[in-house]
């Protein structure tokens, strides 16, 4: 008696774009629910009980406006503002014009749309002051970071849609780097306190995972797509 013909494969796995972390949902939630628990409580207490670190770092950030460091850090400044949203505009164009629309919406929402709905009404309702005399224009509200949130949320979408599995171990050493740079900046240029900044990373990567794992679906498609090559049909 012949042998049973072989069940037809599904289309094959191709590592990009990743698949989510197993408790990304949970982590996902724990990292956003911090920023936002500590935004209550800088809403209703006048001194809360980490100022005492944000005052003596702030001492510590004593350079001057004219040296090489603060250079630097304006430089991240620029990157970190406008700049900050036209690179994930632009990588959302790129990965639609060669049909990777599902991962230029993951993009397009992550690290647009959560800046918007996440760190807008955030810095709104807290309305924290700003550390005195910073070195550079700012707006209203210190907390949390909004160019911390920006620079953490562009690591985890390019990580997602871009790296495959062994780039993305060094893209993520890199992105790690490149978000406490971007912290350290505000806090150099006296814009920001270092826990707003702590708590733009931590939003920052939380919506990412949150996102990353309601957009599974479609990712997983695009996946499979990508790996049979049938982006377009």
């Amino acid at each position: 008696m012949p042998p049973p013909p072989p069940r037809p494969a599904g289309p094959p796995r191709h590592h990009l774009p990743a698949a989510p972390p197993r408790h990304a949902l949970a982590v996902g939630i724990a990292l956003l629910l911090a920023p936002l628990l500590v935004g209550l409580l800088l809403r209703v207490v006048d001194r809360p009980f980490f100022q005492g670190l944000d005052d003596r770092w702030a001492a510590s950030m004593d350079g001057s406006p004219a040296d090489a460091a603060t250079g630097f850090a304006t430089v991240l400044d620029r990157l970190g503002g406008p700049l900050g949203m036209i690179l994930p505009l632009m990588l959302c164009g790129c990965l639609c014009v060669y049909g990777r629309w599902r991962s230029g919406l993951y993009v397009f929402v992550a690290d647009v749309l959560a800046n918007m709905v996440v760190v807008l009404p955030l810095k709104q309702f807290v309305d924290r002051p700003r550390p005195p005399f910073p070195w550079v224009l700012v707006n209203d509200g210190s907390y949390p970071s909004g160019q911390v949130f920006t620079a953490a949320t562009l690591v985890v979408v390019a990580a997602v849609v871009v790296f495959p599995p062994r780039a993305r171990r060094w893209w993520w050493l890199f992105g790690a780097l490149y978000v406490v740079a971007m912290m350290w900046s505000r806090t150099w240029l006296h814009a920001q306190w270092l826990s707003d900044t702590l708590a733009g990373a931590l939003a920052g990567v939380g919506a990412c995972l949150l996102l990353w794992r309601a957009f599974e679906p479609l990712l997983k498609t695009e996946a499979e797509r990508t790996a049979a090559n049938s982006l377009w049909l």
